[in-house]
Parts: structure tokens; sequence; C-alpha cells
């Protein structure tokens, strides 16, 4: 199987969730969810999604549709990588097992379905205001925030790259 073929594969379609899911219960598979825009990928991103994978054994990660940002009000200009660029060059990562887009504001359906032993969100968030805290602590599951790496900000690149003009 070609290298990108294999990067396709990590990219689940809803119909394709369940099975995926009951083969890594099956397994005994620790999964831990996280999710985001990752709108042009830089090293903040990469910092945070490593420390994620290291909280399990699965790491699935929810991406944005193009149309999720947008209610997001993130601004005009956002997405500035379409939805299908952005879940591509996340499953690229190896340390990310599986992607999913989701098209609602919050993830909160997704993460009702996926179930994941561990929910992980940036310390920016309190854990009881992470969106599907109750869902996790209701299973039993855990939910952990990971420090950002400062200096890293999607907004930050594009602000510099307007600078330049």
């Amino acid at each position: 199987m070609k290298n990108f073929d294999i990067i396709q594969k990590k990219i689940m379609q809803p119909e394709s969730l369940s099975a995926t899911l009951s083969l890594w219960r099956f397994q005994q598979k620790k999964i831990v969810f996280t999710n985001g825009c990752f709108d042009l990928l830089h090293l903040g991103h990469i910092d945070y999604l490593s420390k994620a994978k290291d909280c399990g054994d699965i790491l699935m990660v929810g991406v944005n549709t193009d149309h999720s940002v947008k209610m997001l009000g993130k601004g005009n200009n956002r997405p500035i990588t379409d939805q299908n660029a952005r879940a591509t060059i996340i499953a690229a990562l190896h340390f990310v097992d599986a992607v999913i887009l989701f098209d609602e504001e919050t993830p909160y359906e997704l993460i009702k379905t996926v179930q994941p032993d561990v929910l992980v969100k940036g310390s920016d968030y309190l854990p009881e205001d992470i969106v599907g805290y109750d869902i996790v602590r209701k299973k039993g599951g855990t939910i952990m925030t990971i420090d950002f790496l400062q200096g890293y900000s999607t907004t930050k690149i594009v602000n510099k790259i307007n600078e330049k003009k």
C-alpha cells in the first residue's frame, strides 16, 4: 500500500466509525479524542497532538469542516486550508491514528458516538467546561488538559503574513 493511501485510510467516514470503534474496544485500546480546526498546522499543534497521543493507545482527532470553522467566527478568510487538506495533513502525523470531520459548531455528537476513554483539550479550558465532559465522566473516563506551546497560533501566523503585505 502506498503512503498516501495509508494516510487516507486514517480519515474515517461516519459509516465505518462504529465498526472501527468496536475493533479498538475489542482490542482493549484506550481511545483518546481531541478536536480542532488545525488551520495552518504549526509547531504548537504538533506538540499538543503528540502529548494527546501519550494519554492512550489510539488518538482520534475531530477536525472542523469548513462550514463548522465559519460558524466559530474565526474570520471571513478562515479557514485558509480546506477541510480535506486539513484532515489529510493531520492524518499524515504518525502519532494520529484516526481523523474524522465534524460539521457542527462543537464535536458533542461525535464525542457521544466515540465514547472516548480520554478527552483532551488545551489548558485554556477548565475541564468541566470542555465539550463532552459530561459524556466522558459518565462512562468513567478521564478529561485532560494540555498546556499550549507558547508563541504559536494560526492567528499569529496570519497576522505576520498580513504585516508583510
